[in-house]
């Protein structure tokens, strides 16, 4: 009705909501998760904090969308192995692999659990560090009363329709409480333009519609009432699953975890979700090939980083969603249990 397609009213509504809701000063829409961390370390290059070939420590274990957003750019990644505990970047691991190159460190709140430690804060303050986070999976994750995407420098989060806070399509933001930066990236997401056809850069188009940011503002409003069903589900499970062929998530904060994904870890993957499959139950892998094993990154498949792909050859993601009932969940844990 309002006749608005694009960067209208309900654009800067979500973006104000969403800014309010994670804890920044910004937010800004784009077309999509991987355009938003591409804009943050294009916005990095832009205004000279980073240059062509610097180097980003990131953890080895995560979608390659992290990845692609930096080699996109013509950064460097710095891979570092996880802690097979939480799954996401191991601390005491990165500090060895900084060098006179290294413009930042980029966490991933992998499966919904916040990546953060103070260790890495410790190292960025000390080595002057960006710290940059990937929150596509981890809509409403809380550390000490603040939210991921709060923590760093600045985030990109998805809003793919799979997300804890899906759109109806592809969708995506970055926040940041940095205004140049944030201006930085508008522009760019904007084919270059701050003011109608003038172009500050050679920027592409990678906008937020009308209808994705008003169904996301809807949605918003559900989100931490969406988030307790998923710990409530996720609860049961691992309370329930007691098939010793199982390694279930360790959770040292329940705070700290919004479940987007339910991921547990067998030996034989493969013939459990199989199993699972003949008896109705459907199941996903996150994900089955690590990024440096992946075609595109041939060189560096013979990269040795034996933990990464271990959890790859083991993971298996359980059903996971806020409007699954109680008994679905129950039926789930009861196949799980019977399985030998």
């Amino acid at each position: 009705d309002s006749g608005w397609y694009l960067q209208g009213e309900e654009n800067r509504r979500f973006e104000a909501d969403y800014a309010r809701y994670i804890g920044t000063k910004y937010a800004i829409g784009c077309a999509n998760g991987l355009d938003a961390l591409i804009w943050i370390w294009r916005a990095y290059i832009e205004m000279g904090v980073m240059e062509v070939g610097d180097e980003v420590i990131v953890p080895a274990n995560t979608y390659i969308a992290t990845i692609l957003a930096l080699t996109e750019n013509g950064l460097k990644p710095i891979l570092v192995e996880p802690t097979i505990e939480t799954y996401g970047i191991d601390d005491s691991k990165i500090e060895e692999v900084i060098t006179s190159r290294t413009k930042a460190i980029c966490i991933v709140h992998l499966y919904g659990q916040c990546a953060y430690t103070e260790k890495i804060g410790m190292l960025c303050k000390k080595y002057n560090l960006k710290l940059v986070e990937d929150n596509a999976q981890a809509h409403g994750c809380l550390l000490n009363g603040k939210r991921t995407g709060a923590i760093g420098d600045a985030a990109g989060h998805s809003f793919y329709p799979g997300k804890n806070l899906g759109a109806l399509g592809d969708a995506g933001a970055v926040t940041t409480n940095d205004s140049r930066f944030a201006e930085t990236v508008r522009t760019l997401a904007n084919y270059g333009s701050r003011e109608k056809y003038v172009f500050k850069y050679a920027g592409r188009n990678s906008r937020l519609d009308e209808i994705q940011a008003a169904i996301l503002d809807v949605k918003l409003h559900h989100l931490d009432e969406d988030v307790q069903q998923r710990k409530k589900v996720a609860k049961y499970y691992i309370e329930n699953i007691k098939n010793p062929k199982i390694v279930l998530p360790k959770i040292f904060d329940w705070n700290q975890h919004v479940f987007h994904i339910f991921t547990i870890r067998c030996e034989e993957r493969d013939r459990l979700q199989r199993y699972l499959s003949d008896n109705g139950i459907q199941t996903n892998i996150h994900y089955p090939i690590p990024p440096h094993k992946q075609e595109c990154y041939q060189g560096w498949n013979e990269i040795p980083l034996p933990i990464t792909e271990m959890i790859h050859a083991t993971e298996l993601s359980l059903p996971m969603s806020p409007v699954m009932t109680m008994e679905e969940v129950k039926i789930v844990v009861e196949v799980i249990n019977c399985w030998r």
